[in-house]
């Protein structure tokens, strides 16, 4: 099977999570042909197994293009408003225009998909807007598929008067009603870049077009080549969410600064882009309960919607996992990106209670580097408070302070590795008001570690009952959590086996492979048979005309298909 695996920022150019679940992917199911089709990739691939090719690759001057880059990415490759309309005539104008109305219709219309205040369906209002959207989306694919020149137009004169009067027609939200000039123009500018993917040169019979299926490792603009693949040439479509890229877009920080009508306007195409996704493929597999819902929100069919777990390496933490005595039974582990989604304000004052109640607990808060630069502010805020509330203390007049909250990065010489970091203490503690599927809980998972964790995101499926879940945002209830399995040895030891098996069961790399060989055939199975220029047709000749002997040959000779009688 011919597999067009769509990539955004990831597989094979970037490592990280979503790379390495790809490369799990094409490695592990080598039966397979894989073609890579990768947005925003640039720079030498990684190596690549037999059974895969990079097909196709689009840097799209994404955030981390620098300017003078990206102004020339945008003229060399997509062209400028006015060199874009003055390629367009009167009639091709005109179908812009048309096409890119019935597109802002659906965005501004009420009840967008995806938005706090709609439901799943939308009503009949949101499903009038949604099929305007999905109308103006097809057809600007098909102007650009035919004439090309489409993100000049979209921040054209024309775009930016199409859409003032689509904020402006009767039903529109309140919120898009309320934008002006400024909002008109930087949401274009955002449209754009958002739909960047329908002027590619992926559309045709030795691209997309020879895929069985196309499978994209992200919704939103990364599933955007697999819907117009089913548009143009009715290729399945199998769309994977480990983290549900709406949800990403509500809780970016990037939209701080924007207006309450932009911000509007933004959700709500957002929101209808996901909707058409979900609505258009053939199968959702989301990572976890939490992404399947939010899919269920934007509108997704239950009956197409199937849980496939992440999986993860479970090989490296074999060791640690099977010496369940390892570690300090004095000391809790946090691991993770240090922001402030992760609470750990809240956590440095659990840990003062806990202090107090039993005073010879530590605690190892572990960061994982990363390269936003404005991580390093909240860094020193966490520092300053652990400094407040926990003084250097010493044991004796002659002895040097040492202070029980110490802050290391993962790979530095007090924690080289993960497992190393896991083993060294006897709870893995998290603390987040916000999470997806917290990757952390899994690896303590699997190295027989007893969790402490807060009611967000996808925690509770992933510990099951072989953990402590408390609310988020208490610090009492995180406390007293803590302290239970600090001062329970067995208890703790237990829970720690049982979360153990239960990630090998349901978390491994093994698993996730075999649920996606099942899907792919079963995918292909309902698809109908497409026949590609100089395939052979099957069953051109019986299944007799193959048997030795003269009369068979004569019969085939003759063009009858069939024996003489």
């Amino acid at each position: 099977m011919r597999i067009g695996l769509l990539t955004e920022g990831g597989y094979p150019y970037a490592t990280g999570e979503p790379g390495l679940w790809c490369e799990r992917l094409v490695h592990g199911l080598g039966q397979h042909q894989f073609d890579l089709y990768a947005l925003g990739g640039s720079g030498a691939p990684r190596p690549l197994p037999a059974n895969a090719r990079v097909a196709r690759a689009a840097d799209l001057g994404g955030p981390g293009t620098g300017p003078v880059a990206r102004n020339l990415l945008e003229r060399t490759v997509f062209g400028d408003g006015r060199a874009a309309r003055r390629a367009y005539g009167r009639r091709e104008r005109r179908r812009f225009v048309e096409a890119f109305h019935r597109l802002a219709l659906g965005v501004c219309g009420e009840s967008a998909a995806g938005t706090p205040d709609s439901t799943a369906g939308g009503g009949e209002a949101g499903t009038a807007a949604g099929t305007a959207f999905a109308e103006g989306l097809y057809a600007l694919a098909e102007l650009a598929r035919e004439r090309g020149g489409l993100p000049g137009a979209l921040r054209s004169d024309d775009a930016v008067r199409t859409l003032e009067s689509a904020c402006r027609a009767p039903g529109a939200r309140r919120g898009a009603a309320a934008a002006g000039l400024p909002d008109h123009l930087a949401f274009v500018e955002h449209l754009e870049r958002t739909l960047r993917p329908l002027s590619l040169d992926w559309y045709a019979e030795d691209a997309l077009g020879a895929a069985d299926l196309c499978h994209a490792a992200a919704g939103g603009t990364t599933a955007l080549p697999g819907l117009l693949a089913k548009r143009f040439f009715g290729t399945p479509l199998l769309v994977t969410e480990y983290g549900v890229q709406l949800r990403s877009h509500y809780l970016s920080a990037a939209g701080a600064d924007r207006s309450a009508p932009l911000r509007t306007l933004l959700a709500a195409l957002h929101g209808r882009l996901a909707a058409e996704v979900y609505g258009q493929a053939a199968l959702l597999t989301p990572g976890n309960a939490h992404a399947r819902r939010w899919q269920e929100k934007c509108g997704a069919d239950r009956a197409r919607i199937r849980t496939v777990h992440p999986g993860m390496a479970a090989d490296r933490f074999a060791e640690v996992g099977e010496d369940e005595e390892s570690g300090d039974p004095a000391t809790l582990v946090w691991v993770g990106r240090v922001e402030p989604a992760k609470d750990l304000i809240a956590l440095l004052h659990a840990f003062a209670e806990i202090r107090a109640r039993q005073p010879d607990a530590r605690l190892r808060i572990v960061a994982v580097p990363v390269r936003d630069p404005g991580s390093g502010a909240y860094l020193a805020h966490i520092k300053g408070l652990a400094a407040q509330l926990f003084p250097d203390e010493a044991t004796g007049a002659h002895a040097v302070g040492e202070n029980p909250v110490t802050f290391e990065e993962l790979g530095g010489p007090e924690a080289p590795t993960l497992e190393d970091t896991y083993a060294s203490g006897a709870v893995v503690v998290l603390s987040s008001v916000v999470e997806g599927f917290p990757a952390s809980l899994v690896e303590a998972m699997f190295c027989a570690r007893a969790t402490v964790s807060t009611d967000v995101g996808a925690v509770v499926e992933i510990i099951g009952g072989t953990g402590l879940v408390v609310p988020p945002r208490n610090p009492r209830a995180l406390a007293d959590a803590c302290l239970a399995l600090l001062r329970e040895p067995e208890r703790r030891h237990r829970l720690g086996a049982a979360a153990r098996a239960r990630a090998l069961e349901l978390f491994t790399v093994e698993q996730n492979l075999a649920a996606f060989r099942g899907i792919y055939l079963e995918l292909l199975s309902h698809t109908p048979v497409r026949h590609r220029p100089g395939d052979g047709v099957p069953f051109a000749h019986p299944a007799e005309a193959h048997v030795p002997g003269s009369w068979a040959h004569k019969a085939v000779a003759a063009g009858t298909g069939a024996p003489d009688a």
